[in-house]
């Protein structure tokens, strides 16, 4: 198999990179790339390509995503999550409304600061590295769009949301500043992705790359030769003009470029168009 774009149903506490070794071996490749990590203790959908199509991640149309959790009230963890829980506290019921509330509080542009135990990188090491040998971790705000957030249960203690967020949203950030809202204890016992954009798990069904990119289409008047062989190109030749990266499609191949003035880039090229692949027969289970 070469090129093949699709979502799997990454595994509970798996890492997303760990979980790249078991699909080499399902579909007898060496070269597999995925977007968007999951934290260990998260399930759900992860972007997998593979060949010539892992080099299409930047151009994925990935966003908004979203997300269900699980928020264990009165249990504590430094990494706001099930996998350093250290003290669990009786906390008292409340009212429905009042969690629907502090839900609602959140949607809109929210500034917070990422969790310690996460893969922000301080002075090239990353935090969650820092903050299991015990180091100091000082991280910087970030700033996210809270699209939605809704209450799916309460079953006390443990609150069932649903959020749809931007690119980059950490949901256990989420989970704490509910809980500060609250007054009370509380860490994330499950997250699930359902979806990246219009990327949900089906099946490992592969899927065509280019109708999920998030730049636009240009039209090359052309030689289609030049553009193949990756010649120089004049941008008389283009339909649009305008700065900005497009991908652009020939008889046997697309191509992605840049136009910046009278300047035509390759960003990628010769990439080769989707066919249906042969179906992959089922592997143990893991």
């Amino acid at each position: 198999m070469t090129n093949r774009l699709f979502v799997v149903h990454k595994p509970i506490f798996r890492s997303s990179n760990s979980y790249m070794g078991y699909i080499k071996r399902k579909y007898g490749t060496k070269k597999v790339g995925f977007s968007g990590t999951l934290d260990p203790f998260a399930t759900g959908c992860l972007i997998v390509a593979t060949g010539q199509y892992t080099k299409l991640f930047q151009y994925l149309n990935k966003t908004p995503k979203t997300y269900r959790a699980t928020l264990w009230l009165g249990a504590n963890s430094p990494s706001l999550d099930i996998e350093r829980v250290d003290r669990i506290t009786k906390v008292p019921p409340f009212e429905e409304e009042t969690i629907r509330s502090a839900l609602h509080a959140l949607e809109g542009e929210l500034t917070y600061y990422p969790p310690k135990f996460s893969a922000k990188s301080i002075d090239g090491t990353r935090a969650y590295r820092l903050a299991r040998e015990g180091k100091e971790v000082n991280l910087k705000t970030i700033t996210s769009t809270i699209h939605e957030i809704k209450l799916l249960n309460y079953n006390h203690p443990f609150v069932h949301f649903e959020a749809t967020v931007s690119e980059g949203t950490y949901i256990r950030s989420l989970g704490a500043l509910l809980a500060d809202t609250l007054g009370v204890d509380a860490t994330l016992s499950s997250l699930h992705r359902v979806r990246e954009g219009a990327f949900h798990y089906e099946d490992e069904k592969a899927l065509d790359p280019f109708k999920h990119l998030s730049i636009p289409r240009n039209t090359y008047t052309g030689d289609e030769a030049w553009l193949e062989l990756g010649k120089k190109l004049s941008i008389e030749y283009f339909e649009v003009k305008e700065d900005g990266d497009y991908f652009v499609e020939t008889a046997n191949f697309y191509a992605i470029i840049e136009i910046k003035g009278e300047t035509i880039s390759y960003r990628l090229n010769r990439l080769e168009k989707f066919t249906l692949p042969r179906s992959v027969p089922d592997s143990p289970s893991i």
